[in-house]
C-alpha cells in the first residue's frame, strides 16, 4: 500500500493542474473504490505539491490523482473514465431559454427538463405524427414535441408544467418525450418584440414570441389550418393558425394588421434553415391596425396605365380596383383584361368563367413579375356584356420590343418542336431570327390531342408575355430590356395551321430508309461510310476556311486587325460619318526607338513589346473603335462617332500616357514610348488612303518634335 501511495504522489507531482469545479470531487467520490481515498485526501492525508500560482484546491487535482490510481491499481485508464462517465448525473434544465440555447451536441445528450410556462401555440396533430406546442416563460420560448393526438385539448394561455428531456429537433433544440400537466388558466404574453422578415429569416428569433406587422394579401383555409399571406416592408411572410369556428378570416384581406406568434423555421432534410413562418395561437393574437375596405369593388377605378407609376406609389401596397374587357382567362390561374389604355394580367384562384370581351371589375394587389406589372391575389366580378377585343397583328421582332406586353396579339411562326418537360402544351416556334413559345394549359387543351406537326406554319392568337433581362436592365439606364417572349393561348382554337408540314418529315424519312435498308443493305452501308467521310472533310474545310479568313484579317502576333480589315472598316466608317454627319479620326501610332529594343534585347523581346503595346491600345480606346497593326511597329486606331476633335486628342493623350509605362523584359524595366499622329476627317478628305497619309504626316511631325507625344494634323504639319 505504501508503494501504491508513492506511485500516486509521483504521478500527481508531474501533472499540470488547472482549476475546475467541485463536481469532479463529488462524481469521483461516488465510485466505491475511490471513496475512502477521497476522504483521506480531503483531510490532508497526503502531502500535495504546491502549484505555481498557489496551493491547488482538492477538486483541482482529484481527477488526475484518481486517474493515476486507476492506472496502477485497476487496469487501463479507459475503464476508469467510462465508469465515471456512466454514473455522471446531468443538470436539470428549468427554463425555456436554457433548453432552447443548448448546443446541438448537448441537446442530444437528453438533459432532463422540468419547466413551467404559458401555452402560446398548440396543435394536437400537425400531420407528421406528432403535435406542436410552444411554451413561454420569463426567459423565452421553446418548442415541446408531443405525440400526435395524445393531448386532445390544451387552452391557449394556460399555465402548464412540462417534464421531458432535451433533444435536437429539425433545426433547433426542443423538449422531447414531454409530459404536460395543466395547472391553471393564465394569459398570453403582453409584450412581443417587433421584427422584420429579414430578421426572422436569419434564425436569431427561432421559436420566440414575436410581433410582425404588414398588409394581409390573402387567406387560405386548408383543413384545420388557416394560412395568412402577410406583405411586410421587406417581403412576403406566411403566418399560420388553427382555424376557429365562426371567425371570418377573409375579412383580413387588405387590412393592416399586427400579429403575435411564435417564429417557426422552415428547414430541409439536413437541418439547414431555408425560411421562416409565424405560428399565431388564435384570432385574438391578430390586432387590426387599419381595417380593409368593406366592399373593394366600390373603391375608385384606376386606369391600367396608371398602375406602378409615380402618382400611385404611395398606395401601391393596398388593393386596387381596375376595370376592363376580358382578353384571356385560365380559370383558377390567370385573367387578362384590357381597358382603353393598355392590358394587364391578374393572378387569381377564382374559377368563375367569364366570356372573352365581357367587362369585368378586378380587385387585387399590384406587383411586378419579371419586370412586368401584374395584379396578384385578385378577385373579379362581371360588370357587363361586351364584344371580344381585337387582337394586334404583329411580328416576332415587334413583340420583342416589349410594347405589346400583356396585349392580345396574332403572330405567325413555324413549329420546330415541343417542350416535353412541361405539363402544359408548350410549342416551340421560330419566326425569322427569333424563337418563342406558345403555351396552352393542360386543363384547356383538347382531350383528343392536336394534329400540329413539326414544320407546319401556325397562326397563333394569345396574350403576349414578355420576359425581361434584369442584368441588362440594371446595366442600362433602368429601362427594362426584353429577353424573350411567349404567347399565352386561350384554347386550341387559337392555333390555325396556315401551311402544312412537308411530307418529308423525320418519321416518313425513317420509313423510306428502312425500306431501302431491306433492299440494298450493302449499298446503304457504303453510303453511310461515305457520308461520314464527306461530313468530316466538309468540317475540316470549314474549319480551315474560318482559320484562313481569320489569319487574313487579323495579325498573327497581336490578334489585331490587318491592313485589309482596317481599310474595310474605314470605308464603312466614312460612309456612316457622311450619312450621320458625325466625326471620325484616324491615329497613326509608332513605337519609339523600337529597332534599338530589338537590337538590344532580341526579337522575342520585341514581340513582347508589340503584344503589350497592342493590349494597352485596346484598353485605351472605346469598344467600338478599331485597332490595327499595319507594319512592324506601326499601329492605326480608327475612332468613329466623334462629336469633336478634342475627343480624339483626349484618347491620343490617354494612349501616350498608357504606353509610356515601362515593360518588364527578362527582369528589367525597359522604358517604352509611342508617337501618335492624328487626322480628323474633313469634308474634303473622304478617301481612306488620304486619311492614312495625313495621319502618317502628323506622326512624322510628332517624332520630329521629340517623340512620346501626339500631333494633330494642321496646315503647318502639311507644309
Amino acid at each position: 500500500m505504501a508503494n501504491l501511495s508513492d506511485k500516486i504522489r509521483r504521478i500527481a507531482s508531474r501533472l499540470v493542474i488547472q482549476p475546475t469545479d467541485g463536481r469532479t470531487t463529488r462524481l469521483l467520490k461516488s465510485v466505491p473504490q475511490t471513496r475512502r481515498f477521497c476522504e483521506r485526501l480531503d483531510k490532508g492525508g497526503f502531502n500535495m505539491p504546491q502549484h505555481k500560482h498557489g496551493p491547488p484546491p482538492i477538486s483541482a487535482v482529484l481527477f488526475h490523482v484518481l486517474l493515476a490510481a486507476a492506472v496502477v491499481a485497476s487496469g487501463p485508464a479507459a475503464h476508469a473514465v467510462q465508469a465515471v462517465n456512466a454514473i455522471a448525473p446531468m443538470r436539470t434544465i428549468t427554463t425555456a431559454r436554457q433548453a432552447h440555447d443548448l448546443s446541438s451536441k448537448e441537446a442530444k445528450r437528453e438533459h432532463p427538463v422540468h419547466l413551467r410556462g404559458v401555452v402560446t401555440y398548440f396543435d394536437t396533430d400537425t400531420g407528421t405524427g406528432h403535435g406542436a406546442l410552444y411554451i413561454h416563460d420569463a426567459t423565452g420560448n421553446v418548442f415541446v414535441k408531443i405525440p400526435g393526438g395524445v393531448i386532445k385539448s390544451l387552452p391557449i394561455g394556460s399555465l402548464v408544467d412540462v417534464e421531458g428531456v432535451s433533444n435536437l429537433g429539425g433545426f433547433a433544440p426542443v423538449v422531447d418525450r414531454a409530459r404536460v400537466k395543466l395547472i391553471r388558466q393564465s394569459k398570453l404574453p403582453d409584450h412581443a418584440p417587433p421584427v422584420s422578415r429579414t430578421v426572422l429569416f436569419s434564425g436569431g428569433f427561432e421559436g420566440q414570441w414575436v410581433q410582425v406587422d404588414g398588409i394581409v394579401r390573402s387567406v387560405t383555409d386548408s383543413g384545420h389550418i388557416v394560412t395568412v399571406e402577410l406583405a411586410m416592408m421587406d417581403g412576403i411572410l406566411f403566418a399560420t393558425s388553427l382555424r376557429e369556428e365562426g371567425v371570418n378570416y377573409s375579412s383580413l384581406v387588405d387590412a393592416k394588421v399586427s400579429i403575435h406568434g411564435n417564429e417557426a423555421p422552415l428547414y430541409n432534410n439536413v437541418g439547414q434553415m431555408i425560411g421562416a413562418r409565424v405560428n399565431f395561437p388564435n384570432f385574438s393574437a391578430v390586432r387590426i391596425l387599419e381595417p380593409a375596405p368593406h366592399n373593394p369593388f366600390q373603391s375608385p377605378i384606376l386606369s391600367i396605365d396608371s398602375l406602378m407609376r409615380w402618382d400611385q406609389v404611395a398606395s401601391a401596397h393596398r388593393r386596387v380596383h381596375i376595370r376592363g374587357r376580358v382578353t384571356m382567362q385560365w380559370p383558377g390561374l390567370s385573367l387578362c383584361i384590357r381597358d382603353t389604355t393598355q392590358g394587364i394580367c391578374a393572378q387569381s384562384s377564382q374559377t368563375t368563367q367569364i366570356a372573352a370581351g365581357n367587362l369585368v371589375d378586378v380587385v387585387g394587389f399590384v406587383g411586378s413579375e419579371n419586370s412586368t406589372a401584374v395584379v396578384t391575389n385578385a378577385v373579379f366580378q362581371k360588370s357587363d356584356e361586351g364584344s371580344p377585343v381585337q387582337a394586334y397583328t404583329t411580328t416576332a421582332q415587334q413583340a420583342m420590343m416589349g410594347r405589346l406586353d400583356s396585349e392580345l396579339i396574332q403572330i405567325d411562326g413555324r413549329l420546330i418542336g415541343r417542350d416535353l418537360s412541361s405539363s402544359d402544351t408548350t410549342l416551340l416556334l421560330s419566326s425569322g431570327n427569333f424563337i418563342f413559345t406558345g403555351v396552352l394549359p393542360k386543363a384547356l387543351a383538347s382531350p383528343n390531342g392536336d394534329n400540329w406537326k413539326t414544320g407546319s406554319v401556325l397562326h397563333i392568337t394569345g396574350i403576349c408575355s414578355v420576359q425581361f433581362d434584369p442584368l441588362l436592365s440594371v446595366r442600362k439606364d433602368g429601362a427594362a430590356v426584353p429577353k424573350s417572349f411567349r404567347v399565352l393561348m386561350r384554347s386550341p382554337a387559337d392555333v390555325i395551321v396556315t401551311q402544312q408540314a412537308s411530307w418529308w418529315t423525320p418519321p416518313h424519312m425513317s420509313v423510306v430508309l428502312a425500306l431501302a435498308l431491306c433492299l440494298t443493305l450493302a449499298v446503304l452501308i457504303w453510303v453511310i461510310v461515305l457520308r461520314k467521310r464527306v461530313q468530316m472533310q466538309t468540317s475540316l474545310l470549314r474549319d480551315s476556311e474560318e482559320r484562313f479568313r481569320h489569319m487574313a484579317l487579323h495579325d498573327s502576333l497581336t490578334g489585331l486587325a490587318t491592313r485589309l480589315l482596317l481599310h474595310d472598316r474605314l470605308g464603312v466608317a466614312l460612309e456612316s460619318a457622311k450619312r450621320h454627319r458625325s466625326g471620325l479620326a484616324v491615329m497613326m501610332v509608332d513605337v519609339d526607338r523600337f529597332k534599338e529594343i530589338n537590337d538590344t534585347y532580341g526579337h522575342l523581346a520585341g514581340d513582347h513589346v508589340l503584344k503589350t503595346t497592342a493590349e494597352r491600345l485596346l484598353h485605351s480606346v472605346r469598344k467600338k473603335d478599331t485597332v490595327a497593326r499595319i507594319g512592324g511597329d506601326e499601329f492605326v486606331v480608327l475612332l468613329s462617332d466623334l462629336s469633336a476633335s478634342e475627343d480624339a486628342e483626349r484618347i491620343a493623350a490617354a494612349i501616350v500616357e498608357a504606353l509610356a509605362a515601362p515593360i518588364s523584359i527578362s527582369g528589367s524595366e525597359v522604358p517604352v514610348s509611342v508617337s501618335v499622329g492624328i487626322c480628323v476627317r474633313t469634308d474634303s478628305e473622304q478617301e481612306p488612303d488620304a486619311l492614312l497619309k495625313i495621319a502618317d504626316a502628323a506622326l512624322y511631325a510628332a517624332k520630329e518634335n521629340g517623340r512620346n507625344r501626339y500631333e494633330l494634323f494642321s496646315p503647318q504639319v502639311r507644309s
